[in-house]
């Protein structure tokens, strides 16, 4: 089963067309709740979003063919309400997410009796469907195309905005602003440098951007759990925190997007310096 579920992800997260970009959430039998493995997966899948201009989102649910007609309804539409409340939560726009749709079950068609119960479980499901934006001037809820996260981007500083110099591509590393260890919250001495930011960001409304968030001290590139909220998403809630922040200070929602890189980019230094966020900027239009 988990070779299977193995084989699926790596076919649809590496075989993306043009436009759509395609990924399969698995679930336990009669359960709606993303099991820990499958969130890992998804957040994966939501990074590499991070430099796609995205049209809409559509998620249908699934069953298997077990249980009666109304019940295998309600429980794929479960599903789908589940992974919609996550994409929102990883920070995409809800209002790309057009289509929240349970379709109940799926027929089970085998031809061997043994693989009656892989089948079924490749049928718990939610289907998501991303639709990549065509046209490259409409950028609101959206970013520019074509940007790596971390492939060969030049870093700069918040001064490079106010000169004028920035341009897409580029990324800000905040030096200044640093995490409880284990929390999403910023230390005290951080609060100037995040003041700072908001101002500039508020000044400089041309600017569009993604909130990177990181966490150190864990293996194999995974999240840290956030010790408030007992969930293993901390390079996310970092984001967040910086999100919300900039959002209260009258940043525009539009303009900003937040994604959590759990720890895919140690800077090799003290633990602190990994405990960080990142500002990729991902559009730059013409001042006002």
């Amino acid at each position: 089963m988990k070779f299977l579920i193995t084989i699926l992800f790596f076919v649809s997260y590496f075989g993306f067309s043009q436009t759509q970009f395609t990924h399969d959430v698995y679930f336990d039998t009669d359960k709606y709740i993303v099991p820990l493995t499958e969130e890992n997966r998804l957040l994966l899948f939501i990074s590499s979003l991070d430099s796609i201009p995205v049209e809409k989102v559509s998620i249908y649910g699934f069953t298997d063919d077990r249980g009666s007609n109304e019940y295998n309804l309600q429980l794929s539409q479960n599903r789908a309400d589940a992974i919609k409340e996550m994409f929102s939560g990883y920070g995409i726009d809800p209002n790309l997410i057009t289509n929240v749709n349970g379709k109940g079950e799926i027929l089970l068609k085998v031809l061997h009796e043994d693989e009656v119960h892989q089948i079924r479980g490749l049928n718990r499901k939610v289907e998501i469907i991303v639709t990549k934006k065509i046209n490259k001037k409409q950028i609101e809820n959206s970013i520019e195309e074509n940007v790596d996260v971390d492939d060969g981007l030049k870093e700069k500083t918040t001064n490079d905005i106010k000169k004028g110099t920035i341009k897409k591509g580029d990324k800000i590393r905040l030096d200044k602003i640093y995490f409880k260890t284990s929390y999403s919250y910023v230390t005290s001495d951080s609060r100037k440098t995040l003041e700072e930011l908001a101002k500039i960001m508020v000044d400089n409304k041309n600017i569009y951007f993604t909130i990177q968030g990181h966490v150190c001290c864990t293996q194999n590139s995974r999240d840290a759990v956030d010790k408030k909220t007992r969930k293993r998403n901390l390079s996310v809630a970092r984001a967040k925190y910086i999100y919300d922040y900039l959002a209260r200070k009258g940043v525009d929602k539009k303009r900003m997007k937040y994604v959590g890189l759990r720890r895919k980019f140690p800077l090799g230094g003290e633990p602190k310096f990994d405990r960080r966020v990142e500002i990729l900027i991902t559009y730059v239009g013409k001042s006002e």
